[in-house]
């Protein structure tokens, strides 16, 4: 579990990349949530990059083929 800190500002970053979703698609903010908590469990990572693995996740929808 990350620290206050850190979650605030995964908070806001999510919040950032989330903006123009509708409000009922939570598939996807939870997608997105999912890759920026990855991003930070595999190590120290700057908000740009927090950014753009959020962005990235919005654009690659998961399939169930590798």
């Amino acid at each position: 579990m990350p620290d206050a800190e850190t979650a605030a500002l995964l908070r806001a970053v999510l919040d950032e990349v989330c903006a123009e979703l509708a409000p009922f698609d939570m598939v996807t903010r939870e997608r997105v949530a999912a890759r920026l908590n990855d991003l930070v469990r595999s190590g120290p990572c700057s908000v740009d990059d927090l950014r753009q693995a959020g962005r990235d996740a919005l654009i690659r929808v998961p399939t169930m083929w590798p």
